[in-house]
């Protein structure tokens, strides 16, 4: 149980892993999480299921802090000590027609299950995803054969069209009425993608990625203001409606706990050495 059965590099710092548990094979479905803790001393680490394959469920890292980076370290049969989930609400499939999906960065990996669910339900999907070069636009494979329409944004214009991807967002809704929408990535991009959304009234759902430690609602950390109310994104979400969310309160909470974040990994990498290999 719980033994990464396989590790891929998908770009720089970020890799993906099958780690083997049947039961949340069996119960997870599209938009939930899973928290790891790779050892007795190491912290709560909240990833998105990616997928499943077999009795493995799919989990793509990006190493930004101490935790990640223990993780991306971690090699094809080690055992990951701690695996709870599936966690959070999944996503509300259903019909809609014509759907947009926007994915950014490793928010790229959880848009998928999504989309897969979305269109086995029979719906257009009209696809942006958006990376910083083309190295970091992964699973770009898998949309190109899910998607009725993709486009790619880069920010320095190795692959696609260079911009953002609210730019993508811009042009599939001059050319088609997109009827509901999905954006998950940085929290700054998911913002400009609701405000994007907004202009042409159509409903969009994120994935928020607040401050987790116990996943159960218990410990208050992930809480987010909704509508004007205190929302827990690990029972109350992950995904939520996005013109309801409180932006910027998020990203000031967010920002503190990167700071703090960082030094933390200062000191974990004098005690490993250099890691810039990742």
């Amino acid at each position: 149980m719980n033994v990464i059965r396989r590790k891929r590099k998908l770009a720089s710092g970020v890799y993906e892993f099958l780690i083997e548990s049947p039961q949340i094979v069996k119960y997870s479905q599209p938009g939930q999480f899973i928290i790891l803790k790779l050892h007795e001393k190491a912290e709560r680490i909240p990833i998105t299921i990616a997928g499943k394959e077999g009795d493995c469920f799919r989990a793509v890292v990006r190493a930004v802090g101490k935790s990640t980076y223990e993780l991306c370290l971690a090699k094809e049969g080690d055992q990951i000590m701690d695996v709870v989930g599936p966690l959070g609400r999944p996503s509300e499939i259903d019909l809609y027609g014509n759907v947009m999906l926007v994915g950014g960065g490793v928010g790229i990996a959880t848009l998928l299950p999504i989309a897969e669910a979305l269109k086995e339900r029979g719906n257009k999907l009209y696809v942006v995803l958006g990376g910083r070069s083309k190295e970091y636009v992964i699973m770009l494979e898998e949309f190109s054969k899910l998607a009725d329409e993709l486009i790619v944004t880069t920010d320095d214009g190795s692959f696609g069209i260079k911009g953002v991807v609210t730019d993508g967002m811009q042009l599939f809704f001059e050319k088609v009425k997109i009827d509901v929408s999905w954006a998950v990535g940085p929290t700054i991009m998911m913002k400009f993608c609701c405000l994007k959304a907004k202009e042409y009234g159509v409903k969009i759902w994120v994935s928020l990625n607040p401050i987790m430690v116990d996943g159960t609602g218990m410990c208050g950390a992930c809480r987010v203001t909704v509508d004007g109310k205190i929302k827990f994104a690990c029972v109350d979400g992950p995904e939520f409606e996005g013109s309801r969310v409180d932006w910027d309160e998020l990203l000031k909470r967010l920002a503190q706990y990167r700071k703090e974040e960082e030094e933390s990994f200062k000191l974990f990498a004098e005690r490993v050495g250099d890691l810039s290999w990742l």
